[in-house]
């Protein structure tokens, strides 16, 4: 196992109902340590930026306006294995279909606000955290 970094981000619906540090809880719980974290609130040009892979996706749109919709913290997650470990604590996208116990089952509303993102790949890690995090930030 080797000890790698992930992007987590703690979506609006989360930050509107008070979950953030339950949230957190769980990840560290899950052996995760948050090596950098901010509360912030995305313009629709930062949103753009992070989901530009998913442009011409039909929900493209309103991924934008979500994100957009409320604050959000961004945090650099660091562990064992972290990239599959943050997914597993987090459960499937649709909390419809996540795993009891999971961050998306009990705190998710929908498939779009289910509280939380994580990275899927350690291609996508570096990039999102480079695109949330200067290295300075990064106090690990």
């Amino acid at each position: 196992m080797a000890i790698e970094r992930t992007l987590s981000i703690i979506k609006p619906d989360a930050t509107e109902r008070n979950l953030t540090g339950q949230i957190i809880a769980r990840l560290e719980a899950a052996g995760l340590r948050v090596i950098a974290q901010k509360r912030i609130w995305w313009k629709k040009k930062d949103a753009k930026k992070f989901y530009e892979v998913h442009r011409g996706q039909p929900y493209y749109k309103d991924l934008i306006v979500f994100m957009t919709s409320g604050p959000i913290v961004v945090q650099v997650l660091e562990g064992e294995d972290a990239i599959a470990k943050n997914r597993e604590v987090m459960g499937a996208t649709n909390p419809v279909d996540a795993a009891a116990g999971t961050i998306r089952k009990d705190f998710g509303v929908n498939h779009q606000k289910n509280s939380v993102h994580g990275s899927d790949s350690p291609e996508a890690a570096k990039k999102e955290i480079a695109l949330c995090f200067k290295k300075a930030e990064i106090v690990g």
